[in-house]
C-alpha cells in the first residue's frame, strides 16, 4: 500500500515539527526531508532561539539537539516542562550513554534517537509520538460555546451544527489550538495552503468573514497589522 501523507492520517490537519539542530548539515537535511513530506517546519540552530519559539508558538512535535550554543537540549526541555509545555520531544544526540539517555527521559523527553540515525526511523517515531499524543487526549474541543469533534471534523453551536468549509473548519481549528494567541496571516498560509504555489491575497480575510458571520463577529479578534485570536 502506497503510505499516505500525513494528512490523511490526521483529519487533515498539517502537522508542525520545530527542529533545534546546530548541525547545519543535519538540520538541512531534516528540514527538506520533512518538507518533501508535505510537514510544516519551523527551525532554529541556537538554544535560545529554539526555546524562543517553541514557547511562542504551537508545534505538534519538537525535534531537540542535546549540545546546542547557548543553551543546551536539556535546559530548554526542563524550562518547557516547568512552563506545562506539554509538546511531544525527540532528543537527537550523540550522547549514547545509558545515564545520558536517562537523563533526558526524566527532564521530559518523550523519545530518544542517537547520531548517526535513519531518517525513515525518526520520521516514524515523529508520527508515532503524535498519534500517541492525540489518542490520549480529548477529540473533541470547546471554546465558548462552540464544540469543536476534531474525529468528525464538526462544530457545533449550542448543540447545533454549523455548515462549515473545509477551510473554515481548519482555520477555526487552528485558532482553537493557538487559543489566547495571536495568529499571523504567514502562520495561517503556512498552515492552510502550504502546498499551493499561490493563494489570492485576500483568501485568508475572506475566510475569517464567513467565519464570523456564522460564529459571531466578535468571536475571532484582530490585531491590526499581527493577525487574530480566539479568546477564552
Amino acid at each position: 500500500m502506497t503510505e499516505r501523507k500525513k494528512w490523511d492520517f490526521f483529519n487533515g490537519e498539517k502537522m508542525k515539527i520545530l527542529i533545534v539542530e546546530d548541525d547545519e548539515n543535519i538540520l538541512s537535511f531534516l528540514k527538506r526531508g520533512f518538507q518533501e513530506e508535505g510537514y510544516v517546519i519551523d527551525s532554529a540552530i541556537d538554544g535560545e532561539d529554539g526555546e524562543y519559539l517553541a514557547i511562542t508558538n504551537h508545534y505538534d512535535i519538537i525535534i531537540l539537539d542535546w549540545m546546542l550554543p547557548n543553551k543546551s537540549g536539556i535546559e530548554i526541555l526542563q524550562s518547557l516542562r516547568d512552563k506545562n509545555i506539554s509538546t511531544p520531544v525527540i532528543m537527537l544526540t550523540a550522547r549514547d550513554e545509558i545515564d545520558d539517555k536517562v537523563l533526558g527521559l526524566l527532564s521530559g523527553a518523550d523519545d530518544y534517537l542517537s547520531k548517526p540515525f535513519s531518517f525513515k526511523e525518526l520520521k516514524a517515531r515523529a508520527v508515532a509520538l503524535y498519534r500517541r499524543s492525540i489518542s490520549s487526549g480529548s477529540n473533541t474541543m470547546k471554546i465558548k460555546n462552540i464544540i469543536i469533534d476534531i474525529d468528525a471534523k464538526t462544530v457545533k453551536e449550542d448543540n447545533k451544527e454549523l455548515a462549515l468549509t473545509q477551510k473554515e473548519y481548519e482555520l477555526l481549528l487552528f485558532l482553537a489550538k493557538n487559543k489566547n494567541k495571536i495568529v499571523s496571516n504567514s502562520m495561517i498560509e503556512e498552515q492552510l495552503w502550504n502546498n499551493e504555489e499561490y493563494i489570492n491575497s485576500n483568501v485568508i480575510q475572506v475566510t475569517i468573514y464567513n467565519l464570523r458571520k456564522k460564529l459571531g463577529k466578535d468571536f475571532i479578534k484582530s490585531s491590526r497589522g499581527l493577525g487574530y485570536k480566539v479568546e477564552i
